[in-house]
C-alpha cells in the first residue's frame, strides 16, 4: 500500500527510537522530566520565544490556547476553512464559551482588512467581544498553502491596534519555513501563541508544543492540566520530539518535491479536473464528477493507493517521510 492520507501515519525511525530508549526520565507534571524540559527549552529558544509547553496534540494546544486568550462570551476570528473549527471537536465553544467569526477566502487567506471588517463594536452590548485572531499556516483545507508573511504582519498591527491577540496553528508550521525560507525568530515575533506539531512531517509518534511568553505559558499549563493533560514521565515521548527538531526538518523539502510530483502525475487522470496549486507536501485534486471523491477513493484503494476524501469532489494526498520518490513513481500508471 502507497499510503498518501496523511503525515499522520509517518513512523519513528531506528535512531528516533533510541533516542526515546535513552531518554532520561522525570515526573512532568512537577515539572522534573529532563527530556520534556530540554525540548521545550530548544524550541522556545528555536523560535526566540520565552517558554514553550509540550501537549498531547495539536489540537490541545490549540485548545488551551484559545483558551488562555479569551473568556466566555468572547469571539474568535478565523478562517471557515480552519482546522480548529472544523475539526477540534466544537472545542472553542465547549472549552472556553466563545462564538466564532468565519471569513471566507480561497484557500483560508485572508487579510488584514478581512479582520477588521469583522471585529465587533466593543461599544454595542448586543455583540460578542473580539478578542483573538487565529490563522493556520500552512493551511490544511486550502492544500498546503503557505501565508504571505507581509500580510501576516499586517494582521499582526490590526491585533495590536484593537487590542487582539494572534495566535498561530502552526501544525505544519516548519513545511511552510522551509518552503519560504523566513527564519522562526522572525515569523515568531508577529504571534502571541504558536503551536507547533511533532507527529506530522517532523516524524515523531505524539506531541505538540505551544510557544509563547512566560506568563502565558505558565497560564497554559494550569489549563493543560485542568484537562487532563499533565504526564508523568513524557520524557520517553519528548525525546523523539527534541531528535525530530533536531534532525527532520530540512528534509521537509523532499516531501515539498514529491507532493509537487505527485500533482503533477494526478493532472493526467482521466477522473481528475484540477489540482490545487501545490506549495507544499498536501495535494488536494478535484473529481470531474461533483460527487465523484468517494469513488475515486475507493478505486485508489483498490490498486493499493490511500488518499482521503476531502469534499464531495475532493481528495486529499500527503506526502511525508515514509513515502519516496520511487514509492509513487512505482504508482504513477496506477494514478
Amino acid at each position: 500500500m502507497l499510503d498518501l492520507r496523511s503525515d499522520t501515519f509517518t513512523l519513528p525511525s531506528k535512531e528516533m527510537k533510541d533516542a526515546m530508549f535513552q531518554a532520561p526520565l522525570g515526573d512532568d507534571v512537577f515539572g522534573e522530566d529532563p527530556s520534556v524540559n530540554a525540548l521545550q527549552k530548544y524550541a522556545a529558544e528555536l523560535f526566540g520565544m520565552e517558554a514553550a509547553l509540550y501537549c498531547s496534540s495539536g489540537t490541545q494546544t490549540n485548545q488551551i490556547a484559545i483558551n488562555v486568550h479569551t473568556q466566555p462570551g468572547d469571539e474568535v476570528i478565523c478562517s471557515n476553512l480552519a482546522h480548529i473549527y472544523i475539526y477540534e471537536g466544537g472545542g472553542i465553544a465547549l472549552n472556553s464559551g466563545c462564538s466564532v467569526r468565519l471569513i471566507e477566502k480561497p484557500f483560508g487567506m485572508f487579510t488584514a482588512d478581512d479582520v477588521v471588517s469583522n471585529i465587533n463594536n466593543k461599544n454595542d452590548i448586543h455583540l460578542p467581544l473580539t478578542s483573538l485572531v487565529c490563522i493556520e499556516d500552512t493551511m490544511n483545507k486550502g492544500g498546503g498553502a503557505i501565508w504571505d508573511f507581509n500580510e501576516i504582519k499586517k494582521i499582526k498591527s490590526v491585533c495590536q491596534t484593537y487590542g487582539l491577540k494572534l495566535h498561530c496553528d502552526g501544525a505544519r508550521l516548519f513545511n511552510a519555513l522551509i518552503e519560504t525560507g523566513i527564519s522562526p525568530v522572525e515569523y515568531a515575533q508577529s504571534f502571541d501563541s504558536i503551536s507547533i506539531c511533532l507527529s506530522k512531517g517532523l516524524g515523531a509518534p505524539v506531541g505538540s508544543l505551544l510557544l509563547g511568553n512566560k506568563d502565558f505559558i505558565e497560564r497554559a499549563r494550569r489549563r493543560r492540566k485542568s484537562l487532563g493533560g499533565g504526564m508523568r514521565q513524557a520524557g520517553i515521548i519528548a525525546a523523539a520530539g527534541l531528535f525530530a527538531l533536531k534532525n527532520n526538518i530540512e528534509r521537509l523539502r523532499d516531501d515539498h518535491q514529491n507532493a509537487k510530483h505527485l500533482g503533477e502525475i494526478l493532472l493526467t487522470h482521466p477522473n481528475i479536473s484540477s489540482v490545487y496549486p501545490v506549495q507544499t507536501n498536501i495535494v488536494i485534486a478535484e473529481t470531474i464528477d461533483p460527487q465523484g471523491a468517494a469513488a475515486f477513493v475507493e478505486e485508489m484503494k483498490q490498486k493499493e493507493v490511500l488518499c482521503f476524501p476531502f469534499g464531495p469532489n475532493k481528495v486529499r494526498f500527503v506526502s511525508h517521510l515514509g513515502i519516496n520518490r520511487k514509492d509513487i513513481d512505482a504508482h504513477s500508471v496506477i494514478l
